[in-house]
């Protein structure tokens, strides 16, 4: 089975407000974008009991999908009643209770995963992603640790991302740039590395290059008031008034009434 989990680019993670704007999807690992699990199950692997809770997994994660998470989380009830011993539903059970703030359940289930299968990647990442917005860095950072490990992650940018933002909470702005940048060598698309390491960039005075990243982002159809906003205070910041009013004018029209828009007009570039 092949969870999928599409990164949220209306909301995304914020490093200078240091709070959590991006939806469970962006930071969070499931059996994966690529179809391809930490510990590779095929057909003949698996009993027909394994078979029939997945198919309520699948459900599960359709649901999940589609924001239907008391429905969801019923699927993965389930699916357990099927199949105690089946380490992917824990791991999503962990997802939906972390939606829905039951930060203490999430953990035990990720944890639970783990020791079903020790070697899947993705409930490590999600107990790092977990942690972190728990504050307990250390802890987290040895989470992703253990999800970088495998030599078969397909999450590898997710977690640098995930990591770079725990490191950026943490006061480790260095370290953080080092993740972030990792990240987005790997995944140069990804809207949200892209956003998050230009304004961190920004925040350490390397204008040159978050104008750069950022200008990829603005000049395609991901830009949003929160990237074009960030393309602004780069643009003042470097003196480049035409290309400021360029992206204040896409603001203006594009987003009218915005918080950021609201700011351009009163000319707040320090908030």
């Amino acid at each position: 089975m092949a969870f999928r989990r599409v990164l949220a680019w209306s909301a995304f993670v914020s490093i200078a407000a240091g709070t959590l704007l991006l939806s469970l999807g962006g930071c969070a690992s499931t059996h994966s974008e690529t179809g391809i699990s930490a510990n590779i199950v095929t057909p003949s692997d698996e009993t027909d009991t394994r078979r029939r809770a997945r198919l309520r997994l699948e459900l599960a994660s359709g649901y999940f999908e589609e924001g239907k998470t008391e429905v969801a989380l019923d699927e993965v009830k389930q699916a357990l009643v099927i199949d105690s011993s089946f380490a992917e539903a824990y791991d999503l059970r962990g997802l939906i209770l972390m939606r829905l703030s039951d930060n203490s359940a999430a953990e035990e289930n990720f944890r639970r995963a783990i020791s079903l299968n020790p070697r899947d990647a993705n409930p490590h990442h999600n107990l790092g992603w977990l942690l972190c917005q728990e504050k307990r860095y250390p802890q987290a950072q040895g989470e992703f640790d253990i999800a970088m490990a495998s030599p078969i992650y397909p999450g590898r940018s997710k977690t640098l991302l995930a990591q770079g933002v725990c490191e950026a909470r943490a006061g480790k702005l260095p370290e953080a740039e080092k993740s972030l940048s990792r990240s987005y060598e790997l995944d140069p698309g990804n809207p949200v590395t892209g956003y998050n390491l230009a304004n961190l960039l920004f925040r350490r005075g390397e204008n040159t290059r978050a104008q750069f990243i950022i200008r990829r982002i603005n000049n395609s159809e991901l830009a949003n008031a929160e990237s074009l906003w960030l393309g602004i205070k780069i643009e003042r910041r470097l003196n480049d008034m035409v290309a400021l009013r360029q992206l204040g004018d896409v603001l203006r029209k594009r987003f009218a009434g915005s918080p950021q828009t609201a700011k351009y007009e009163r000319g707040a570039f320090d908030e």
